[in-house]
């Protein structure tokens, strides 16, 4: 069994607590940017930048990270948008982490999980998110479809992450506006920059869509390849969990495009 399906399986479990109560959060819901629109106008790579305290091939990173004082940092280093994890087992994230955040930032906030259901949608919504990830691995066509039209209509932001050319084929036909290509392998966990590289073309044809490398970004030299290839923007945990100078590695990160990309303005 891999890791992604030992994730969804756990998941599964949890869907019924979920649907038991209305989700409940002490949130100042905010206006905040589009970050398909951020994504599109800059002229620099953006930073997604993730709070992130463990991961199933890493283990512990840096588990005792305060999410608010995280986030500000990120929002101070100029971050585009803030990741949050809120699966619990595997990631050790929360709901509680995400609303903390929606509370002390003002920038784009993306909650990062592995949606089954459209009640995560509603829990994402009502702790503070401005952006979801739909997992294109994770669902059928018809889920993943029905899932993007219902985060749509809540005027949410959704990130279509891809793995291959099959899954990026499949994201293409529920036309997004954002796609996310994981270079890391959902069976092995490996990570390739590679596989940005491989999947930019086919993106790259496509006017309206914004495509952010995720996974394996930790220096200016991975961040000049992917944009390289077409990226407009990069997810960045593990390295900015462990910096210890945010505001530099955030920086090194933020390349210029023009000398890849024509800048959308």
């Amino acid at each position: 069994m891999t890791i992604l399906q030992k994730i969804l399986d756990y998941k599964a479990t949890l869907i019924p607590s979920l649907l038991a109560e209305d989700p409940k959060f002490e949130v100042e819901h905010k206006s905040r940017a589009s970050l398909y629109e951020t994504l599109r106008k800059a002229d620099t790579l953006q930073v997604i930048s993730e709070m992130k305290r463990a991961s199933p091939s890493k283990g512990p990173i840096n588990e005792g990270a305060d999410p608010i004082e995280q986030a500000q940092k990120y929002e101070e280093a100029g971050a585009a948008c803030i990741s949050v994890l809120t699966e619990d087992k595997f990631f050790k994230g929360s709901f509680q982490d995400l609303a903390a955040i929606a509370n002390s930032v003002d920038i784009p906030i993306l909650n990062k999980d592995f949606i089954i259901h459209e009640v995560q949608i509603d829990y994402a919504k009502a702790a503070g998110a401005s952006v979801i990830l739909l997992i294109v691995a994770a669902l059928t066509d018809e889920k993943l479809k029905a899932f993007h039209e219902y985060a749509s209509a809540l005027n949410l932001d959704v990130l279509v992450e891809v793995h291959n050319e099959e899954e990026l084929d499949r994201a293409l036909a529920i036309h997004p506006k954002i796609i996310g290509v994981n270079n890391r392998n959902l069976k092995t966990f490996d990570v390739d920059l590679s596989q940005t590289e491989r999947l930019a073309r086919k993106m790259n044809a496509q006017e309206d869509i914004a495509f952010i490398s995720e996974s394996g970004i930790w220096n200016a030299g991975d961040a000049e390849r992917v944009a390289k290839a077409g990226a407009r923007g990069v997810l960045v945990g593990e390295s900015l969990m462990v910096s210890g100078d945010v505001e530099h590695a955030l920086s090194s990160l933020q390349v210029p495009l023009s000398s890849f990309i024509k800048g959308v303005k």
